[in-house]
């Protein structure tokens, strides 16, 4: 996989800091705008990149390189995403995927169309502790109630309380907790459990962004409950329960640390079996094995899944009155 990075924030140095380690990753090309000019061509010089650009069509049209990774603010994705598979470039997604699911749709025809990669860059889907959690479900029994709480105060929240309105809390950049914490809740549950029957979201909204919110999903003889918020801060905690037991973990599960499974007889176990690497990595292995195996088959069964995701946020959004600039010519 010879890849293209746009983008130069945060998360790309998370990338960065491991991506070396990833057998069959060639770094060849990172592109941004032009007030990031010298931190790109830092990074390019550090991690011994071919070039830099300040054009994204000049990454595009890069003949060497032929997978693109966007991590770029929520509302960009779709638009960036859409010009690289239109030139044929395999795209890898950073979460969420897009503002709503009618781009998501119109991204999976596209990729299918030409015979590309797309993959959306989501961590928990790939950790070994979220395959041993779904190994052990059915030890659980009957799954009455899941619980997720990803709730973690934000620094730029009192930026945004003072009037500086950053990305992540920007509704016309499709920001807000369900977008950027909620998520991966939501992720964790559909990869469980799937497509749920009913979705409801009850936000804290202030100048057209939910701060925070609760999103309640109906699985019909299951009931879930996803926490995210950004303005406030409570211990994280997530639980599975069943008549027969619980899982309980005690962190994000954006990375899935260490978690217990507890009986009714009283036994527990604590169980870890997640690798001492960055909580990116196993997606990027992931990614790099599907495209070398040429595995598209499994590439899409994992989009489908990152449509009902999609689909998940879309409803709750427009339900609670949450809309995105992205939003207004798909309403009725």
């Amino acid at each position: 996989m010879k890849l293209g990075i746009v983008g130069s924030g945060m998360i790309v140095g998370d990338l960065l800091s491991f991506v070396k380690d990833v057998k069959g990753i060639e770094l060849i090309h990172i592109s941004g705008t032009p007030r990031s000019e010298e931190k790109l061509k830092h990074i390019c010089e550090e991690h011994h990149m071919k070039r830099y650009s300040i054009s994204y069509e000049e990454l595009i049209k890069d003949q060497d390189v032929d997978t693109v990774y966007i991590a770029l603010p929520n509302h960009l994705h779709y638009s960036y995403a859409k010009e690289a598979l239109e030139n044929h470039k395999h795209v890898i997604l950073e979460k969420p995927m897009t503002s709503h699911i009618e781009e998501a749709e119109e991204l999976k025809e596209l990729a299918i169309k030409n015979h590309l990669f797309l993959w959306e860059a989501i961590t928990n889907q790939y950790l070994p502790n979220y395959h041993k959690i779904k190994s052990l479900l059915k030890d659980l029994g009957h799954i009455k109630i899941v619980e997720c709480n990803y709730s973690q105060y934000s620094s730029r929240y009192n930026a945004f309380k003072e009037g500086n309105i950053l990305p992540a809390f920007d509704y016309t950049k499709s920001g807000g907790a369900l977008m950027d914490l909620n998520i991966y809740n939501i992720h964790f549950v559909v990869g469980l459990f799937g497509e749920p029957k009913d979705i409801q979201y009850y936000p804290n909204i202030e100048n057209g962004i939910d701060t925070s919110g609760i999103l309640v999903l109906d699985y019909t003889s299951m009931k879930c409950v996803c926490i995210g918020a950004k303005d406030c801060k409570a211990p994280l905690s997530n639980t599975i329960q069943g008549d027969q037991g619980c899982i309980h973990i005690p962190t994000p599960v954006s990375y899935i640390g260490s978690f217990d499974i507890m009986m009714n007889d009283g036994t527990v176990q604590t169980i870890n079996e997640n690798k001492d690497v960055h909580r990116m990595y196993e997606e990027f292995i992931a990614f790099e094995d599907m495209y070398q195996q040429e595995d598209y088959q499994q590439c899409y069964q994992r989009l489908d899944h990152s449509l009902i995701v999609t689909k998940i946020q879309t409803i709750a959004r427009r339900k609670a009155g949450v809309i995105f600039p992205a939003d207004k010519n798909y309403l009725k």
